[in-house]
């Protein structure tokens, strides 16, 4: 590793801006650690050398930086189309599908002169808690290369925890940028529902999906949220409003001090089924928001127990529909288109040989959802149920300014593991639920290693809609309290060194 991949986001926008190093020379020390380290972590399903580095050539001629990021490369999460470079979703559906139009995130980061490094693995349709379930194999944990990443964005947070990208753009649908980070050790962050435009976001679940930034510190998230926030025309879900000010909030976190701000802490995210060294590293930052001068106090939410159960009558309700577009006939995998077979048939041995066993099980548990004489019972009853949560934030942020929570209730779990327990597996996304069904913004943030094995453990810190703001102030304060992480990462000394 050299000290290019070593420096953070901001770091590096410094280095590059003041004409100290070159973009290129970046570019390339992170194709090179790519190179170097990705045949053992997978973080990346495809790499874009010569793409990246004629981005990174054009910010070196600019006379000015066209951003506070220009020049600093980023990993892609492979749900965002990108003209020209393929995008598969981690699904042999898409399999070599290159898309003819840029998702309004990528546009933005091309805009920002941003060189983007490839795309990167995820769980099939950003189905999945672990990215166990993409069709091109798993990526493994930089702490433990038996263990999985997180999902469904484990290739975004692994790319960042191995220092292959000092940045990287995930989603999260029920937690697929905050759990990754949460195993990894790094920073993800959920905005605003309709805070990042889902416009060129292959949708999973519309009315859930969000992109966001993936780092190795919650100022370089902040720099990366407003690089890719902000109101667009392409998506009717698109908040026209101004980018809360997370750059400065950010700033004034690293200032070390919270005091007037009052955190809740959630009651009904502790107990059974967590494990002892997340619960004490969470209590462990607890104690340490109250150091820095924030109020703690405890805050009861009685409807987020409800919340796994009507997500995952949700989501997969909306993935049946999304997924119906996939029927062979416009693009993508077809098999049988022999002559011999009716459209009908071409449709549904195409859909068996394309989606994997996650995939068709979210299609079925939501097209019987949807089915007349059930709608109501199941679908139209977790829509009520996701009421019942938006009113139990309304009511908590009355009192506090953020809540918060351990992130995952474990650890990294093995590879393998939970891949046959499908209820093992949805367990992992308990505590970040509740904030996808509300559209609240929310941040994973490192709060250390459990004492049980050593691995990564994250703070969930939640906030209203629209005060993504309030995250980033609490985060870097925390971060700053709390000391670095990624610098004990194991396998730096041996594999990945």
């Amino acid at each position: 590793m050299t000290e290019l991949t070593r420096l953070t986001a901001a770091e590096l926008a410094e280095k590059i801006h003041r004409r100290e190093v070159s973009s290129v020379e970046v570019t390339q020390a992170h194709l090179d650690r790519i190179a170097q380290v990705d045949d053992l972590v997978h973080a990346f399903l495809h790499v874009d050398a010569e793409g990246a580095l004629a981005a990174a050539k054009a910010v070196d001629e600019a006379p000015e930086p066209v951003s506070p990021l220009a020049g600093v490369p980023l990993a892609l999460k492979d749900v965002l189309t990108t003209k020209g470079i393929p995008t598969t979703c981690g699904s042999r559906t898409l399999e070599g599908w290159i898309p003819p139009y840029d998702a309004t995130v990528t546009r933005k980061l091309r805009e920002a002169g941003v060189p983007i490094l490839g795309k990167t693995n995820m769980d099939e349709f950003a189905m999945g808690s672990s990215t166990e379930n993409s069709a091109f194999g798993p990526t493994h944990n930089p702490w433990d290369h038996a263990r999985i990443p997180g999902g469904s964005g484990g290739g975004s947070s692994a790319s960042v925890a191995a220092f292959e990208a000092p940045l990287a753009i995930g989603t999260d649908t029920g937690g697929s940028i905050r759990q990754p980070g949460a195993v990894t050790g790094t920073v993800g962050v959920k905005p605003t529902y309709g805070g990042v435009s889902r416009y060129g976001l292959v949708a999973f679940s519309s009315s859930l999906d969000q992109a966001g930034p993936c780092a190795r510190t919650v100022l370089d998230a902040a720099l990366l949220h407003e690089v890719v926030a902000g109101h667009d025309p392409m998506d009717s879900t698109s908040i026209d409003a101004p980018v809360p000010p997370v750059v400065a909030a950010a700033r004034e976190g690293l200032r070390g001090d919270l005091a007037g701000v009052k955190v809740g802490v959630v009651t009904e995210f502790s107990g059974e089924g967590y494990q002892g060294g997340v619960l004490r590293s969470f209590e462990g930052a607890v104690a340490q928001l109250r150091e820095l001068g924030a109020e703690v106090v405890e805050v009861s939410c009685p409807s987020f127990v409800y919340a796994l159960p009507a997500y995952y009558l949700i989501a997969p309700s909306e993935c049946s529909s999304n997924l119906a577009r996939f029927d062979a006939m416009r693009y993508g995998l077809r098999v049988a288109d022999d002559g011999e077979h009716s459209a009908e048939e071409v449709m549904s041995l195409t859909r068996e040989a394309g989606f994997g066993p996650e995939v068709k099980r979210r299609i079925m548990l939501g097209t019987y959802a949807l089915s007349s004489g059930y709608y109501d019972a199941y679908y139209g009853s977790a829509q009520k149920v996701r009421t019942l949560i938006t009113r139990d934030f309304d009511t908590a942020f009355e009192k506090v300014d953020v809540l918060v929570s351990p992130t995952t209730p474990t650890t990294a779990f093995k590879i393998g593991e939970r891949v046959d327990d499908p209820m093992a597996m949805y367990l992992s996304d308990i505590c970040s639920i509740p904030a996808n069904l509300a559209g609240n913004a929310a941040m994973s943030v490192p709060s250390g290693l459990s004492d049980e094995d050593g691995l990564p453990v994250g703070l969930q810190i939640m906030a209203p809609a629209l005060a993504d703001d309030r995250l980033y102030r609490v985060g870097a304060a925390y971060e700053l309290a709390r000391g670095d992480i990624l610098g004990r990462l194991p396998e730096l000394k041996g594999a990945l060194a």
